[in-house]
């Protein structure tokens, strides 16, 4: 019963960082702010010949779209007084990729987020003071954890984002359907690649900022515990 609940701790404190980081991309990936605020920052209104408000209401077809159960996007924007297409074959094909994959990081959220409730609530409810406080240590451990790989991954992205960028492309698709050309195709017009160094940032900062807020909570209460039994 001792080594079970040895591996279910650690279980726990595993999870938890992929918990925070799956979080991180799907805050990311429902960001209207964000779409909106690298549309602005790069010029992709004067890029594209899109205005801004159709820019946006782009950034809502695709978060629409990834949220759905539509197989392949289907988004028109007004360009010129003339309604069109927004994205063509190819850029479709590649929008359904990334849709299989912003999935998967919901059902990764998901399953990390069942098990920690679930370990989390038999802790609290166990009545003893002793597995709340493994449930804090845990949560510390597992917010460390986060802080240190987000570090890691910070330095990777700050010193080269291009290259783990296209190695995660092609660790990621089976296709080079996301090989598109940024002289006609908007998808890559609309999201350059400084885009996805701020979104990648914004992920990690995400996680970062959750992990810290639940490793703090965890130390404040260790902390007090610690207090309130010296002072008795």
């Amino acid at each position: 019963m001792k080594i079970t609940g040895i591996i279910a701790k650690w279980i726990f404190v595993l999870c938890l960082p992929f918990l925070l980081f799956t979080a991180g991309i799907g805050l990311a990936v429902n960001s209207s702010w964000l779409y909106n605020y690298g549309f602005e920052k790069y010029n992709v209104s004067q890029t594209t010949g899109i205005t801004q408000p159709e820019l946006a209401k782009a950034a809502t077809g695709l978060i629409s779209y990834f949220n759905s159960n539509e197989e392949y996007i289907s988004l028109t924007v007004i360009k010129d007084g003339t309604s069109f297409e927004l994205f063509n074959q190819r850029e479709m094909i590649h929008l359904k990729d990334v849709k299989e994959l912003i999935w998967l990081d919901y059902q990764v959220f998901l399953a990390m987020l069942i098990y920690i409730l679930t370990y989390a609530g038999i802790s609290l409810f166990w009545q003893k003071r002793r597995h709340w406080k493994q449930l804090a240590w845990g949560s510390v451990n597992g917010a460390a954890i986060t802080l240190a790989l987000m570090l890691v991954t910070g330095i990777g992205i700050l010193i080269n984002f291009d290259q783990l960028f296209l190695r995660f492309h092609l660790l990621s698709f089976s296709n080079d359907f996301w090989q598109l050309d940024p002289a006609k195709d908007y998808l890559i017009m609309l999201f350059p690649g400084g885009f996805w160094f701020d979104a990648a940032l914004f992920c990690a900062g995400i996680t970062i900022v959750l992990a810290i807020i639940i490793g703090g909570t965890a130390w404040g209460y260790l902390r007090f515990v610690r207090h309130n039994t010296f002072s008795d």
